[in-house]
């Protein structure tokens, strides 16, 4: 009961906001300073994702040159192949097991 009640308090905010704002988003569109605050806004979170990415994960994940290519050869069947990712993070953990 307790777990439901934090998930419902974390994200109360955002749906407040959404339902909020919806009705005025058109008006807003319109508006050119508000969308480059939005354009901005959005350069900064994309930052933010690219910190958050490369300083734990990446600095913790690779080690080595053999990491750099495992993880190559995992993007290049996603973005590439078009595997799926389920598929691909499966045989991913199989081989980095064995190989890593």
């Amino acid at each position: 009961l307790m777990a439901i009640l934090c998930l419902i308090a974390v994200f109360l905010p955002s749906f407040l906001l959404v339902g909020g704002l919806l009705p005025l988003w058109e008006k807003m569109r319109t508006v050119t300073d508000l969308r480059q605050a939005l354009a901005g806004t959005n350069a900064a979170v994309v930052g933010l994702l690219g910190s958050a990415l490369y300083r734990p994960a990446w600095t913790g994940s690779i080690s080595g040159i053999d990491d750099f290519i495992f993880l190559l050869g995992v993007a290049a069947f996603l973005l590439v192949w078009k595997w799926p990712v389920w598929l691909v993070v499966i045989l991913a953990g199989i081989a980095g097991g064995v190989f890593l």
